[in-house]
């Protein structure tokens, strides 16, 4: 087949289906991959033939900031779609896909999927839509502010220039069908997920033999991902937690880890890790919750402390405790004592038993392979 990705210009929306994609071009499919110039390289690398265009996202490579307002950000993506649209249809008029596959914010897949007759597939690196959601996650009622109004009126107009006869809220949250890319044990009212419309597959965890591995056993693996580094009081706090144990610290690069002082013993600072090598051979995470690190907890049956702090994180370490995989501990309420006691509630038979069926429910979803499956089932 000759597949169409149509992506988003941020790292977080990238990197979940570039397995996928390896996985389709492995199989001997014709794939594109529609993405802003400075990731190109990046999308190269699944074997996927980039399919350069212009983009008003802020460009990451640049370390330019996403906003954090949500009407802001839901604009961005829809200036987005209109900018990109007329792009791909010059670029594919004489090249149609059999299928488009879309991330979340792939707008232009969509639009083209319907104006051609092509079906459209949304490879999902987030949490998708149950029955309810509009109330439950507050969108309904953001929609009606003056701004969110303002935002669905001018989302409306641009559906109805394109012959899109959707509703802004169907385009934007409930795709023709989608592959989820997240542990189903991370999706908030999974029970209430249309099965018909969503199948989840799960991370598609790659073997990463290009991060390097790990040789050595580790008792703790402390990451805050790489935006919430910058605070060597934390840092010092958790070196104290876990002093005496072998315990690894993925500081990232935007501290000087002579801001810690002197180290206890057993305890190692890192500018970088191989994250998921590591997690193999550790016996506790601490984390910040983020999807990716969830995941790799998961995957590799770790028990987590959660630190969320920001965003979907918070979120993300309520359906941990749900599923008895880990404990919050509250980031203004990090000290010695609340860590200790939080990594003693998780050193039971019963956590430990907890976490691994959830690695296995998590393999048995199938990941990049499954998903490629189910792409190839899809026909015009």
């Amino acid at each position: 087949m000759h597949i169409v990705m149509v992506g988003a210009g941020a790292h977080g929306h990238i990197n979940p289906n570039l397995p996928v994609i390896a996985e389709l071009v492995a199989r001997g499919h014709r794939v594109h991959y529609a993405i802003p110039a400075p990731f190109a390289e990046l999308v190269a690398s699944s074997g996927a033939t980039p399919l350069r265009h212009t983009s008003v996202l802020p460009d990451e490579t640049r370390d330019e900031a996403w906003p954090d307002d949500p009407v802001v950000g839901m604009q961005l993506f829809l200036d987005e779609g209109r900018h990109v649209t007329p792009q791909l249809e010059a670029a594919l008029e004489h090249d149609r896909p059999d299928v488009f596959l879309a991330d979340i914010g792939g707008y232009a897949a969509r639009v083209l999927g319907r104006r051609w007759g092509v079906p459209c597939v949304q490879l999902s690196p987030a949490m998708v839509a149950w029955e309810g959601f509009e109330h439950d996650t507050g969108m309904a009622g953001l929609l009606g502010t003056p701004e969110g109004a303002a935002f669905r009126a001018d989302f409306a107009d641009w559906l109805a220039a394109e012959g899109v006869d959707l509703a802004p809220e169907t385009f934007m949250g409930i795709p023709d069908s989608s592959i989820v890319l997240i542990p189903r044990l991370l999706q908030p009212h999974a029970e209430k997920v249309d099965p018909d419309r969503y199948t989840f597959v799960g991370p598609c965890l790659d073997a990463r033999e290009h991060q390097g591995d790990w040789d050595d056993d580790v008792d703790v693996l402390v990451s805050l991902g790489s935006a919430y580094t910058a605070d060597p009081a934390f840092w010092r706090t958790v070196a104290e937690a876990f002093a005496g144990r072998r315990t690894v610290l993925a500081i990232g690069r935007r501290i000087d880890p002579a801001e810690l002082g002197e180290l206890p013993d057993g305890v190692t600072a890192h500018a970088w890790i191989p994250q998921l090598a590591v997690l193999r051979r550790t016996s506790l995470f601490v984390t910040h919750a983020g999807m990716g690190g969830c995941s790799e907890g998961l995957a590799t049956a770790t028990p987590m402390i959660a630190i969320p702090q920001a965003v979907d994180q918070f979120g993300n370490a309520e359906q941990l405790e749900a599923a008895g995989v880990g404990v919050t501990v509250d980031r203004d309420a990090v000290t010695v004592g609340a860590l200790r006691a939080a990594a003693a509630s998780l050193d039971t038979d019963a956590v430990r038993a907890r976490c691994r069926e959830a690695a296995d429910e998590l393999a048995a979803a199938g990941g990049a392979r499954r998903a490629a499956d189910l792409v190839e089932q899809v026909r015009s």
